[in-house]
């Protein structure tokens, strides 16, 4: 009995400090010091392929000869063929018309000029577009072989600063609902994107200038997502602040160094 007295004796003092450190943790969460931010890395994909570096040009064109001598004949090249042999019979007069399997009225050999002439007067795109060539960084009508993320300039305390789209978390939001309202607020409802999942591809958390700071605002966490734009055609959307398409390589002319790297964990410019 005396054991099981001692044992209530050391017992009775935990109960206090296990109410105070959830009397704690529920203060803790009541003030949340971190002020939440949801943003939107919105990329445009690229649009046609990147030039071939030389090696892989050399690769590609031992690939291309290794699939041409391996290759069958396709049904037009049999076609040829065979009119060849026909003509050749018949510059030797050894061909009977009997034989031939029906009239041709089109030789494969005239397809082929036909063809030919209607390769000609195909024009491929210039890879390089007037917005490449006028640096305006406004168009998504440029450098169509990498990605593209939008930036926009928002004003951070005292100063304007190029960000991906942000808004402050809202009670009752998922963190994801937040970025998608943060694209709605810079583009407008039309927007046709496709968000990826719905957990953060990253974090940037800072701390407020200490003028600023108190022990229930020491700063902020923005948690980023990541969206596909789905359509170039933003005629009817709303811009609703300076705004920027810029790539990877890029990123450094706007970005903050401490903010470029926690966005360079996360992108990939393939």
């Amino acid at each position: 009995m005396a054991g099981h007295c001692g044992a209530r004796a050391m017992a009775a003092p935990l109960r206090p400090r296990a109410a105070d450190s959830a009397r704690w943790v529920c203060s803790a969460a009541a003030r949340r010091p971190w002020r939440l931010f949801g943003a939107m890395c919105l990329l445009r994909l690229p649009r046609i392929t990147q030039p071939l570096e030389k090696e892989e040009e050399e690769v590609a064109a031992l690939m291309e000869q290794i699939e041409l001598e391996r290759s069958l004949y396709s049904d037009h090249e049999m076609r040829k063929l065979e009119e060849e042999e026909q003509l050749k019979k018949k510059m030797e007069g050894s061909y009977d018309e009997d034989e031939a399997p029906g009239k041709t009225v089109i030789m494969a050999q005239d397809l082929e000029e036909k063809w030919e002439q209607k390769f000609l007067r195909f024009k491929a795109a210039p890879r390089i577009t007037d917005a490449d060539k006028s640096n305006d960084r406004t168009s998504l009508n440029r450098k169509l072989d990498s990605n593209l993320m939008l930036l926009v300039k928002q004003k951070i305390g005292n100063q304007e600063l190029w960000l991906l789209p942000q808004v402050e978390w809202q009670p009752g939001e998922t963190l994801r609902s937040t970025a998608e309202r943060a694209m709605a607020m810079f583009l407008g409802d039309h927007i046709q994107a496709k968000v990826l999942g719905n957990a953060p591809y990253g974090i940037y958390k800072y701390k407020f200038p200490r003028a600023i700071r108190t022990e229930n605002n020491v700063g902020a966490k923005v948690f980023f997502f990541k969206a596909f734009l789905q359509s170039s055609d933003l005629s009817q959307a709303k811009l609703k602040a300076d705004y920027l398409w810029v790539t990877k390589k890029e990123l450094g002319d706007y970005l903050q160094s401490e903010y470029l790297k926690k966005v360079n964990r996360f992108l990939l410019d393939l």
